[in-house]
This record gives C-alpha cells, sequence and structure tokens, in this order.
C-alpha cells in the first residue's frame, strides 16, 4: 500500500474500504476501488481522514477483500450461503432451517494462524433461513498470502461447517400417570409437546395416556412401532420414586439408554435412549412448568439425525443451567443447552 495525504489523493483508487459510523449509519462510505473525487474531500475530512492508501502489489501479499473470498471458497457449507466482501469480511448466511455444526478443533487451529479471524454461532445451534452464521476475515488491511494457503490446507480434508437440516419424524407421545388415565386431573403436556414439535418436520401418530402399569406403557409404546413412530416420546414417572415405572418400561423395550439424568436444569430427569434406529425421549414434569428445558435442547439433533452420545450428554453441565431469565425466554439466544 501507498499513503497519500488527501490533498494529493484526487483522481486515485482506494484499495480498501472506508467506514464510517455517523447518525445511526455503520458502513463503507466509499467502496474499495472507488476513484477519489474533489467533492470527496470534505467527506473524507469529516470522518477524520487526512490521507488515504493507494494499493502497490507486492509478491506475497493480499487484500483484505481476496483473503475473504479465499477463506469462505475453503469452507463451503451446504443449505448456506455466503455474502460480501463487505468491509472487509464475508458472511455466512442459513438457506434453511437446521442445526448448525462446526469442527470446533479446525476452527481454533485456523484462529490461531496469526491474521486471520472467524467467528461463529455456537456449535449445536439450531438456526431459521437468514440467521447468520459465520464471519470471516483478516485483520489487517492486507497479509501473507502464506497465512490463507495455511488456512486453506487444514481445510482440504475436514468440513468446517456444516448446516444439517430437519428430517421429518413420525412421533408417537405417551403420557402415563394414574391421575390423568383417571380424569382425577388434567393432562397439560399433550399441549406443550405440540407447539415445540410444531416446529419441526413431523407427523403426530398419536396420544396415548397410560395408567402407571408397565405392561400398558409397553403396548402403546409397541403399537406406535408398528404404526412406523421413529420418534417416541415419554411423560410422566420420570422421577426416582419406585413407583415412577417410564425408565423401566422403555428398558423393557429393549432400548439402548444413553442417559438417564443430565447435569443440565431444568430437566435433569431427561431420559435419552435408542431402539435402533428410534429416536426414545423421558420428559420430567418441568416441561410443562417451566417454558424452556433440556426437551428443546435435544430436540434439535433429534430432528437433524444425529445421535446423541454419553459425552455430549455431559457436555450439558457447562451452560446447562438455565437463568430463568425475568421478562421473557431467550432462549436460543443464550447460553443455556450449549454443548
Amino acid at each position: 500500500m501507498k499513503k497519500v495525504k488527501l490533498e494529493n489523493a484526487v483522481g486515485m483508487t482506494l484499495c480498501h474500504d472506508i467506514t464510517a459510523m455517523f447518525d445511526g449509519f455503520k458502513g463503507a462510505l466509499f467502496k474499495r476501488g472507488h476513484v477519489i473525487a474533489q467533492e470527496d474531500i470534505p467527506r473524507l475530512l469529516d470522518i477524520g481522514k487526512q490521507s488515504v492508501f493507494v494499493w502497490e502489489p507486492e509478491a506475497g501479499e493480499i487484500h483484505e477483500e481476496d483473503a475473504a473470498l479465499r477463506m469462505a471458497a475453503m469452507a463451503p457449507c451446504a443449505l448456506a450461503h455466503y455474502e460480501g466482501p463487505g468491509e472487509g469480511k464475508m458472511i455466512l448466511r442459513a438457506d434453511a432451517p437446521g442445526m448448525f455444526r462446526i469442527d470446533t478443533a479446525l476452527l481454533h487451529e485456523i484462529n490461531r494462524i496469526g491474521d486471520i479471524t472467524i467467528t461463529t454461532l455456537p456449535d449445536h445451534y439450531p438456526v431459521t433461513p437468514g440467521a447468520r452464521l459465520a464471519s470471516m476475515r483478516i485483520v489487517p488491511l492486507v497479509t501473507q498470502e502464506t497465512q490463507i494457503a495455511q488456512a486453506e490446507q487444514l481445510c482440504r480434508s475436514r468440513a468446517l461447517f456444516r448446516l444439517l437440516p430437519y428430517r421429518k419424524k413420525t412421533v408417537g407421545i405417551i403420557i402415563t400417570g394414574s391421575e390423568i388415565y383417571h380424569g382425577r386431573i388434567r393432562d397439560k403436556f399433550e399441549a406443550v409437546a405440540r407447539k415445540k414439535l410444531a416446529a419441526y418436520p413431523c407427523e403426530i401418530l398419536g396420544v396415548a395416556v397410560c395408567d402407571d402399569v408397565p405392561e400398558m406403557l409397553d403396548a402403546a409404546a409397541r403399537a406406535f412401532l408398528e404404526q412406523g413412530a421413529d420418534l417416541l416420546i415419554f411423560s410422566g414417572g420420570m422421577s426416582v420414586d419406585p413407583d415412577d415405572l417410564t425408565p423401566a418400561a422403555i428398558r423393557a423395550l429393549g432400548a439402548e439408554i444413553v442417559s438417564y439424568g443430565v447435569p443440565a436444569q431444568p430437566g435433569n430427569m431427561t431420559l435419552v435412549a435408542y431402539l435402533g434406529s428410534v429416536a426414545i425421549l423421558g420428559v420430567p414434569g418441568a416441561a410443562v412448568a417451566l417454558p424452556t428445558t433440556i426437551f428443546d435442547v435435544v430436540l434439535p439433533q433429534i430432528f437433524a439425525e444425529e445421535k446423541f452420545t454419553k459425552a455430549d450428554l455431559l457436555r450439558l453441565a457447562e451452560g446447562g443451567l438455565c437463568q430463568q431469565c425475568s421478562g421473557g425466554c431467550h432462549f436460543p439466544n443464550c447460553s443455556f443447552g450449549r454443548y
């Protein structure tokens, strides 16, 4: 780059965006490639510019916009697109609903290179179309091309970003409790489950209300499985009381229980299991009482068809304490359920 005093810059071409902030505006006042005219001088002075830079290419250097374009090319993401470059950045946006996944180890390796900065949403983040997923740029106006080449080499055999689409699920809901079965109290879980499931592509086969009888729970579950259910959601009977039979009923189906109990609140007594390809959730009563629980955290991964491991669920401990915000829940735009 060559630095030129403003009064001598008329007719010269800018080699970088000149950004400004005033009266609610933040953005590029003049874009890279703009040819400076006499009438531009007062505007540049108004934002504190007394000199500008013009480009003097040198071997081995790369401009911020060219660097951003190459970084975007090294990290493609299906069901998403890049916008830019603008102000030296490329922005990745979602084109479809799904769960955003990041190779966090690779992200850290790239950001350690030097001038490169890539910032993202958290891993395992549920997104809707148009959501900003990632932003990438170099810190200085130019950097050594070898830094970009090093990042490209790291991405050759590894995917930095993935946006996993939600897959349609056929759902059976099983509600247990003698007090509900015999009509002593009204069930509230069905309405909660239907509202939360409405955010995902699914068909609800039905809702079975069962007494605290293992055979009844087993029959209801098997009936849904015979109808093709690939997600069973149990509610009720999830505490540690001896007469709470739901976990035992799920075991009796032959399911592999990944975890009964997770280090997160609310929803400590959540159960996650699999019967072959069928996901099974045991949802504690907190899901009825509170707007956001671990039920909300596990649903995106279930619909993205990534199986939970015990390690996944243990990672909920950090960030697994809901702040129960006053004035309305902000999930997923909060720390709860990051893993």
